[in-house]
């Protein structure tokens, strides 16, 4: 079979979930990742190749690339949680966690954990992704390029600050740029020059190539399944195409370099595929008045697992709600709402909440990471792994936290900070926080809140339940005539009418109700 007949694509999940959107440390540079590289394999023996485990990532993230022990673990966390594990392995390490007593406890635990070196690095490098560049701080988008002039519709602005996580355009130019320097990251160090480069009769091992598969995946045209990409670089009617030699067991450097580029296409799972071709929702109705028209698409009719994707585009003055197979496993991407209330109520694998103004967001549990981007006065409530939030400005976020304890709801990170002001977030005061009702009947166990509440914000809710209680205790004693109680229920119903419309919860109701026969929301 000539290599015609092979389509290979980055995949888009290192990227939506793995790829902080923050700018990478300086010392995640190639020369540094390089040197690191070099590092593992001379400490083979000790906890750094072929796995690299906790302790020694610690020594060099901590010693050597100075950075804070806390930044290093989430760099290492994230990627583990990248890797394929059964609900009840996370739930079983969240236990051993929670019965931790001390700091110290913790660090035994973790450093039990090791994570697969070489593909390590190369989640190291693609946080290059999110990189500030002076060029294009200064013109406002990059050097135009035959790969960037066609951009997927609706979520690549010209804005400077568009989504580089959801744009497989993007994903593509930075794995073809960087093609060479990520095969150079993962050749042993006797085919390296010197300065670290690789020569014409450079080889590159199967072990490298296996994680390079972390990034790169794909198929032949006669068939539908799909396959890692050392499957196919392995495959005996590919090895002239591929450079790989029965005799050394390595690659050509050169050869698989040029395959690659040959071969690499667009994502058929990517947005810009889901957007131009994927199955299109009519989960939502046009709102009367508005020239904003609601577009939700997905492609979980044909996507496999870890594929699945769901992109939601302005919705407008309206309620959505949905638990639905679409949803599940899905990474979701929610963009440009506006005054709308969505629920969306299935397990989901990502959500990506961007650019969206004045709404409610409430989110079956999220198997990664939730992050929020340039969004302004936005609820959400959500149980999620990892919860990001940048450029936003809100009214009070929920719980997070998938196990019920360790539960690090209160505790962020502050990853990049532009200023010296450390009071970019605060807690929600407890005379301020109020249980959110899911006006929706569902199946299932959940009948509370999960773990509980934080002993203040408990103590707050008892504290107004008990106002109430004594405000029907004063209402019963007041011994109200029929005509009087009639006359005091229209009073009262009049002040929560203007209420309803003051705090604009009248809205939030009136959605509630169905739309016409005719404007139903499509299942799906």
């Amino acid at each position: 079979m000539d290599q015609s007949g092979v389509l290979l694509w980055v995949k888009a999940e290192p990227f939506i979930v793995g790829a902080l959107q923050v700018p990478p440390p300086s010392k995640f540079s190639l020369h540094y990742l390089r040197k690191i590289a070099t590092y593992v394999r001379i400490r083979a023996t000790e906890g750094a190749y072929p796995r690299l485990y906790w302790s020694t990532w610690r020594h060099i993230a901590c010693g050597k690339l100075q950075l804070a022990k806390d930044l290093a673990w989430l760099y290492f966390e994230v990627f583990d949680s990248l890797s394929v594990r059964t609900p009840e392995k996370r739930l079983e390490w969240s236990e051993i966690l929670s019965n931790c007593m001390s700091e110290d406890e913790v660090e035994k635990q973790r450093n039990q954990l090791s994570v697969d070196t070489l593909q390590f690095l190369l989640f190291l490098y693609i946080q290059q992704l999110n990189k500030v560049s002076l060029r294009t701080s200064l013109i406002g988008e990059e050097w135009p390029s035959p790969r960037s002039r066609s951009q997927s519709p609706d979520l690549t602005e010209k804005s400077n600050c568009h989504n580089k996580n959801w744009n497989d355009y993007s994903h593509q130019a930075f794995v073809s740029d960087h093609l060479s320097d990520l095969l150079e990251l993962l050749l042993d160090p006797e085919q390296l020059t010197a300065s670290f480069h690789s020569t014409h009769s450079s080889l590159v091992s199967r072990e490298a190539v296996v994680a390079l598969s972390f990034l790169i995946e794909g198929t032949v045209s006669t068939a539908r399944k799909i396959y890692p990409l050392h499957e196919l670089a392995l495959w005996q009617p590919l090895h002239a195409e591929s450079g790989f030699s029965k005799i050394t067991k390595t690659f050509s450097f050169y050869k698989l370099e040029a395959w690659l580029r040959a071969c690499l296409t667009g994502n058929p799972f990517g947005t810009s595929a889901c957007l131009k071709s994927g199955k299109k929702l009519a989960w939502a109705h046009q709102v009367e008045g508005t020239t904003k028209r609601a577009k939700i698409a997905c492609n979980t009719h044909m996507a496999p697992r870890m594929h699945r994707l769901v992109v939601m585009s302005q919705v407008y003055k309206q309620t959505l709600a949905k638990s639905s197979d679409t949803l599940v496993g899905a990474h979701v991407k929610i963009h440009r709402c506006n005054e709308s209330f969505i629920y969306l109520l299935s397990p989901l694998r990502s959500v990506t909440i961007e650019k969206c103004r004045n709404s409610t967001f409430v989110l079956g549990p999220i198997e990664t990471a939730l992050h929020l981007h340039s969004c302004d006065n936005v609820k959400v409530i959500a149980v999620c792994h990892r919860l990001s939030i940048s450029s936003t400005t809100e009214d009070h976020m929920a719980r997070t936290g998938l196990a019920t304890v360790p539960n690090y709801w209160n505790n962020p990170m502050v990853v990049c900070r532009e200023n010296s002001d450390t009071s970019v977030f605060q807690l929600l005061p407890p005379s301020e926080f109020y249980i959110f009702i899911i006006p929706f009947e569902m199946e299932g166990d959940t009948t509370e809140i999960p773990g509980g509440l934080p002993s203040a914000y408990q103590k707050a809710l008892s504290q107004r339940e008990q106002k109430i209680q004594i405000w029907q205790k004063t209402v019963k004693e007041a011994r109200l005539t029929k005509d009087q109680r009639k006359q005091f229920q229209v009073l009262v119903e009049n002040k929560f009418y203007e209420w309803l419309i003051n705090t604009g919860h009248r809205q939030q109701l009136d959605s509630l109700v169905p739309p016409a026969a005719g404007s139903k929301q499509a299942a799906g």
